[in-house]
């Protein structure tokens, strides 16, 4: 008895293990495609990235002269951070870019 229920499971993972194998295809297109479909979205999101470095430069900018208006004695030190925040967004997006692409 049992070894006819072997014989039955065996037959049945046999089947499954056949038919999977006549629907499985080659992987390296859908790769290939996947890839594609990845790197198409970097020329949009740099220059998004790009964008918002435009934005915070000039939202730095303005901060940084009203500092400077009113006389505040941290203004080099705010001024130096807002234009590392810039450069930072810009060189990230180029490296990003260059390096995936």
């Amino acid at each position: 008895m049992k070894t006819k229920i072997y014989k039955i499971i065996f037959s049945v993972a046999s089947f499954l293990l056949f038919t999977v194998g006549a629907y499985a295809q080659n992987g390296v297109g859908g790769i290939n495609r996947a890839t594609q479909m990845v790197t198409s979205y970097f020329d949009p999101a740099t220059k998004l990235i790009y964008a918002i470095g435009a934005v915070v430069g000039l939202i730095g900018g303005v901060k940084v002269y009203n500092k400077f208006s009113s006389g505040d004695p941290d203004t080099s030190k705010t001024a130096a951070s807002w234009f590392g925040a810039c450069i930072f967004l810009i060189v990230s997006a180029t490296i990003l870019r260059s390096f995936f692409l």
